[in-house]
């Protein structure tokens, strides 16, 4: 007797359209769905054994089945759940968007061995996206007939009567055939089933098992020629559980060695050296998550490029939602792997990205606080280890300062380390901490390496008073400096840009007479410069060498050379204003000056001179290199 088909219960057949074809990204996420179903089945299962044992049933008892029939182009996956009559039927996969498990999740009372995770009820509806036609068979438990619920999709679906052994349910996916485009026979490969049954159903906490070949050499009972014993390939079938179930981080602390979390995290974030911190996060209450985080040794190839992909992987209830969710942590801290899992993060109806609410702030939140307290235990207490991390993420530290106009720098400051010169790596603590009593201000200078910055003229004076000094190399430095402006109350200052005030009172007075004595030649040196530089002036801070270029205002050297480079000419036309100093005392100075009282033009070219190797010395590329050997080969 042929069925009278249903209609669906939904709004209009366009929802049911949009179930099968728009909701989800990916069409291998229906197997997740489906055994999602059958593991919520169980557990409410569990919850009934559990609330009256007179059941009879065990834990250990339930199991989940995943099947493939290549001829018939079929999957089946079934449980030994509560399974449903034949209304349970019509309510449950009638009506798209109903969900039981929902239902039952409200009533669940707290404390129950359940954790639910389907809301929507469109998840057994992913299956249409590989199957033209699934057929359900489910016996309730309890009860003593089975009932069988079928669809093709959009059409609609017949329930009819079924012969179902025990109770659960059976779900079974009639496979499409492949088309233009489209190929949907990877899907009946055992080997591909298990992949996805690791990827996204690992830790589901019910055995998911499946029929696994596995082939051996075995003796044949006979003798070859030579006497010795025959063997052949034996190929065989068995019956294996497929997944973990109980994931690493849901295991108690003193469960866990750290060499199993190292290993873990190596094989599930392909890394072949061991992470140089393991955070393990364990919260309850308002809010409840599991986190198993792991800060890299080294920066992966692409770290630094736009093709590299942060995130964390993020579970609920052992089901992987995203492999890389890149909102939970803030983008200084991208290079954390890890996981995280929580019942409480709010999914979006096709659980396969989260909804950007306050659970998830709440998580990043709390995980970067740990993130930052590992890394300060780290630098206090294994500060090798540490100059390891900060080799390869130091940067990314820096960037997250600048970040957002520098809204985390106070999260952020204490963790970062510079060159000193006095050797070494110091934080801005330790450079606090080792300031001379009759010291002001944090002393810095910025240049393209360490060596280079050494050598620059502007050192000397600095160096004198013993002051330590700061060496920022990485492009990044100067805006982050700008943003901090201070630490713990002393001010940073740029030994190229700013007017120390180093001096004494008496050396004080002394300059100021130097610029009244040399004020002819500053103008001279001035007037054929033009606009290349906003002043010369008699420098207070070079003992032994004859120029140095600097610059006044906001923008430094280093400023002008990233918006330079940045593309599309973004960076418009900053450029820093550049002042000459001069050393009074130097030999090349008394020869400006008796040149500008016997030969002006040779004056003029020995001030271009001197200009272009301020220029040089300051890291500035020429105008024109050759025109510039050229004058300076003239003098000879």
């Amino acid at each position: 007797m042929k069925m009278a088909k249903k209609q669906f219960k939904a709004e209009t057949k366009r929802l049911m359209e949009l179930v099968i074809n728009s909701i989800y990204t990916h069409k291998e996420i229906f197997l997740r769905e489906i055994i999602s179903n059958a593991s919520d089945a169980i557990d409410k299962m569990n919850h009934r054994a559990i609330t009256d044992p007179t059941l009879g049933i065990s834990r250990d008892d339930f199991r989940i089945d995943v099947s493939v029939d290549k001829e018939a182009r079929t999957i089946t996956v079934s449980d030994n759940g509560t399974g449903m009559t034949s209304k349970e039927m019509e309510k449950n996969l009638g009506m798209i968007a109903y969900s039981d498990s929902f239902e039952f999740k409200k009533k669940l009372e707290e404390g129950a061995d359940s954790d639910v995770i389907g809301q929507f009820g469109v998840g057994f509806y992913s299956a249409f996206m590989v199957a033209d036609k699934v057929t359900v068979v489910s016996r309730a438990h309890g009860g003593d007939e089975a009932s069988v619920w079928e669809s093709e999709g959009i059409d609609g679906y017949t329930i009819r009567k079924g012969e179902k052994d025990s109770f659960g349910t059976d779900v079974i996916m009639h496979i499409k055939e492949d088309s233009d485009g489209e190929s949907y026979s990877e899907f009946l490969d055992p080997v591909r089933l298990r992949e996805l049954i690791v990827t996204y159903s690992n830790y589901i906490r019910w055995p998911i098992r499946m029929d696994v070949e596995a082939g051996a050499w075995e003796d044949t009972g006979e003798k070859g020629e030579d006497g010795e014993p025959k063997r052949e390939y034996i190929t065989r079938t068995e019956n294996k559980v497929i997944n973990s179930m109980v994931p690493i981080w849901q295991k108690d602390k003193s469960e866990v060695s750290d060499d199993e979390c190292k290993e873990f995290y190596k094989q599930q974030f392909y890394d072949f050296e061991d992470p140089v911190s393991v955070i393990r996060v364990d919260a309850e209450g308002r809010i409840s998550y599991k986190a198993m985080l792991f800060i890299p040794k080294r920066a992966p190839h692409d770290f630094y490029t736009r093709d590299f992909q942060p995130g964390l992987q993020l579970y609920s209830s052992g089901v992987l939602i995203m492999e890389r969710c890149a909102d939970v942590l803030p983008y200084y801290f991208r290079f954390v792997r890890g996981v995280v899992d929580s019942p409480d993060f709010s999914l979006n109806i096709s659980r396969e990205v989260l909804q950007n609410d306050r659970v998830l702030k709440a998580v990043g939140s709390n995980l970067s606080k740990k993130i930052k307290a590992e890394l300060e235990r780290l630098k206090e207490n294994e500060p090798d280890v540490y100059s390891e991390f900060y080799n390869s993420f130091g940067q990314q530290l820096k960037y997250g300062m600048v970040d957002n106009f520098g809204s985390d720098k106070d999260m952020l400051k204490d963790l970062l380390m510079f060159e000193s010169s006095k050797g070494g790596m110091v934080s801005f603590a330790d450079y606090v901490g080792n300031m001379q009593e009759s010291q002001e201000k944090i002393y810095y200078v910025v240049s393209s390496s360490a060596s280079k910055a050494r050598n620059l003229p502007q050192m000397e004076s600095v160096l004198d008073k013993g002051y330590e000094v700061l060496l920022m190399t990485d492009e990044v430095d100067p805006f982050l400096v700008s943003i901090l402006r201070e630490y713990e109350g002393k001010p940073f200052c740029n030994i190229s840009t700013e007017d120390l005030g180093l001096e004494s009172e008496e050396e004080r007075k002394e300059a100021e007479e130097k610029d009244e004595e040399h004020k002819g030649t500053l103008e001279f040196a001035k007037e054929i410069l033009g606009d290349d530089v906003a002043e010369v002036r008699i420098s207070r801070r070079l003992k032994n060498h004859a120029v140095l270029l600097t610059t006044t205002g906001s923008i430094t050297f280093e400023m002008e050379k990233y918006f330079k480079e940045m593309p599309g000419g973004q960076g418009g036309n900053m450029k820093a204003s550049r002042v000459l100093e001069l050393n009074a005392d130097h030999s090349v100075f008394r020869a400006l000056k008796d040149a500008i009282e016997s030969d002006k033009d040779k004056a003029a070219d020995i001030v271009r001179i001197m200009y272009g190797q301020a220029s040089i010395m300051a890291g500035i590329p020429l105008d024109d290199p050759v025109a510039y050997s050229d004058l300076v080969l003239s003098i000879f």
